[in-house]
């Protein structure tokens, strides 16, 4: 008996149904959407994204040119839920502990007492996470990866659920600083974001024009719990994977290593991530089993910013989305 025939059950008119209830979980995904659709038009793959992250408990980088939407999009997602928020702007001076937070001596009590920095909640929103240089990137690598910072030996863990959504301009360079690989690997997405379409712009347009209200995050109001929003990642956790799509999971990361048009291929991470957004998009279209084409779809968001194109393929044009494209297309579909 293969594992998608034992993942379902008859019920009392004899049809077979899935174990793992998704119903929930879908129309809070739909209501999220609908509530996220009252201000932004359109960048529906990107809005999906953030979801599906959410749901399998990993961070994303945003990257595109300014202007279209990629901050207040975070910011209404962030609303959607009913957790804390916080929005951290980077800067070439900001220093680790306005991010982490910092021990201040108590005159009173003559003791030393931290005072939490502002990363200290549920969503964390950073902006133009390129523009402070290594020192105050590398104070996000342990909140990110073991959702916990140690300080002066006392270790302080992230209230769940912990989600860091960063932003970036792949354009302006000038005084700007790369993302190391190391940094790059602990975001689960990264998702480029394009301009929109005529039509697109023409609604973002009129929508601007008959809008009404000072804040337009004020049409957006809270539609998931936290307890919610922890119970439904416990449900994509729980999704069915049969051997053969793990074993193609492991075939796409392998084959980027190998792959004579990147110098730096994909680490196990990259498996274990895109396993993690492959459920996440299975359960988004309501099945508790993934397919092949939930493994394609995440494949981008979760290789493009882990692999790195040769010197000599990226003079020439080529980019790491097409390389995955190249890769997907040469591994044999599993049926």
């Amino acid at each position: 008996m293969h594992d998608t025939d034992m993942n379902f059950r008859p019920d009392a008119s004899g049809d077979f149904r899935p174990r793992i209830d998704l119903q929930h979980l879908q129309r809070s995904v739909s209501l999220v959407k609908s509530e996220i659709g009252k201000v932004i038009i359109g960048q529906e793959s990107m809005i999906e994204h953030l979801i599906a992250a959410l749901l399998a408990n990993g961070h994303v980088l945003i990257e595109g040119v300014p202007g279209v939407a990629k901050t207040i999009t975070a910011k209404l997602l962030a609303k959607t839920i009913d957790v804390g928020f916080s929005r951290i702007q980077f800067t070439p001076d900001l220093m680790p502990s306005d991010i982490l937070g910092a021990s201040v001596f108590n005159a009173k009590t003559t003791e030393f007492e931290f005072r939490a920095g502002p990363v200290f909640s549920n969503f964390i929103l950073i902006d133009e996470i390129n523009r402070s240089p290594a020192k105050t990137q590398s104070a996000l690598f342990e909140v990110m990866e073991e959702r916990q910072i140690t300080m002066d030996g006392t270790r302080y863990e992230m209230e769940q659920p912990f989600l860091v959504i960063a932003t970036q301009n792949p354009i302006e360079h000038e005084g700007t600083y790369r993302l190391p690989e190391a940094q790059l690997d602990r975001f689960l997405f990264k998702v480029n974001v394009g301009y929109p379409d005529l039509q697109q712009e023409i609604s973002i347009i009129t929508n601007e024009h008959s809008n009404r209200l000072a804040d337009k995050t004020d049409a957006v109001q809270p539609v998931v719990s936290a307890s919610e929003l922890k119970e439904f990642q416990g449900l994509v956790r729980n999704i069915v994977v049969e051997t053969h799509l793990l074993e193609y999971i492991a075939g796409i990361i392998v084959n980027t290593r190998e792959n004579p048009f990147l110098y730096l291929g994909a680490s196990p991470r990259a498996g274990l991530a895109l396993l993690a957004a492959s459920k996440s998009f299975a359960a988004i279209r309501g099945r508790d089993f993934i397919t092949p084409e939930d493994i394609k779809e995440a494949s981008y968001a979760v290789l493009r910013h882990r692999v790195m194109v040769t010197p000599e393929r990226e003079m020439e044009g080529l980019t790491s989305d097409e390389i995955v494209r190249q890769i997907l297309e040469s591994i044999e579909i599993p049926r």
